[in-house]
């Protein structure tokens, strides 16, 4: 009797390794859940909504976007997290990710992502684009620093909330340029996007591809972008380089890339990774993102956790050289 349930057992596990190794074989098998840390409309969501459809052919399965906003991220990044490591579940990270940990060092929640994540892949990256309320007279930066100097009160800076890239980017360019703004947290980056196009801030720190939009239809003015060069997407805007100021060692780009929750296993990543690969290489894809100042450049997993690891140390010292303190919520 003992022999049979012995038996019984050893091919129940070995049933279940099959099944395991069958779904992963045939991954993906449903509908897979993207997950973006903000609302519609912003940098992150426009950047994979314009490769969602390439993305999902390589893959060979459906995929999902779910916006989930709120807390600076933490809402989405806790619930990727804390989801089941099957790989139905993928963050589609940006720098926010990193500059939280270095702003906020030990979260309440606990929350790490060196600890939590595994990376999967690198997409892409774009300059920042130094975007101003058309009420703002100024048309380039030193007209701005001098405005900036001469009112009797802080301007306004919109950001896409405690910890993003717009958040503490701008706090860079401050210190480099001798000035000071006074910081005004939305839900995501299109809610900031629009409230520069309304006027309702003075400045907003935008990717590329929506202050060019803003600045064609005559919404905003882009006085710079953070990239060394010029973006080939908006060739009259001078670059960083070109404004003669020290800015603090950090980068000052904004970068996308994919992670999952710790465990997914090996063949699942390989392929998410290789499905980006293929996408990033696609020329269709390429020439797309290009035209809107994004840069595609893929790197695997490990390379993604390495930039993630310096960009965590870098924003550190800043952050901590400064003095920037943020309430943890």
């Amino acid at each position: 009797m003992r022999h049979a349930i012995r038996l019984l057992s050893i091919f129940g596990l070995m049933l279940g390794l099959t099944a395991g190794a069958f779904a992963q074989a045939n991954y993906p098998e449903r509908p897979v859940r993207f997950v973006i840390a903000f609302p519609p409309g912003g940098a992150t969501d426009t950047f994979f909504r314009a490769i969602s459809h390439e993305y999902s052919q390589a893959l060979g399965g459906s995929i999902v976007i779910e916006n989930r906003g709120g807390a600076g991220g933490y809402i989405a990044w806790q619930h990727v997290a804390a989801a089941a490591n099957d790989g139905y579940t993928v963050l589609v990270a940006e720098n926010a990710l990193g500059i939280n940990q270095a702003l906020f060092k030990k979260h309440p929640s606990g929350f790490n992502p060196l600890v939590q994540y595994d990376a999967v892949a690198a997409m892409a990256n774009t300059a920042l684009a130094w975007t101003v309320a058309n009420k703002v007279p100024a048309n380039n930066f030193k007209e701005f620093i001098a405005w900036a100097k001469s009112r009797p009160t802080k301007f306004d800076y919109g950001h896409a909330g405690p910890g993003s890239v717009s958040h503490l980017v701008p706090e860079v360019i401050f210190d480099g340029a001798g000035i000071q703004g006074q910081p005004v947290p939305f839900r995501g980056g299109g809610p900031a996007a629009q409230a520069v196009a309304g006027g309702h801030v003075d400045v907003v720190t935008l990717s590329v591809a929506v202050a060019k939009g803003q600045v064609e239809g005559k919404l905003a003015k882009t006085l710079f972008v953070t990239s060394k060069n010029r973006s080939p997407a908006m060739p009259d805007v001078p670059s960083l380089s070109e404004l003669g100021l020290k800015f603090a060692d950090v980068d000052l780009d904004f970068w996308w890339g994919l992670f999952v929750p710790k465990g997914v296993p090996e063949p699942i990543k390989a392929k998410l990774e290789a499905a980006m690969k293929t996408t990033m290489s696609n020329p269709a894809v390429r020439e797309r993102l290009i035209k809107v100042g994004t840069d595609p450049t893929f790197a695997p997993g490990p390379a993604l956790r390495t930039k993630l690891e310096r960009e965590i140390a870098n924003w550190s010292k800043f952050i901590d050289a400064k003095g920037i303190t943020m309430e943890q919520k």
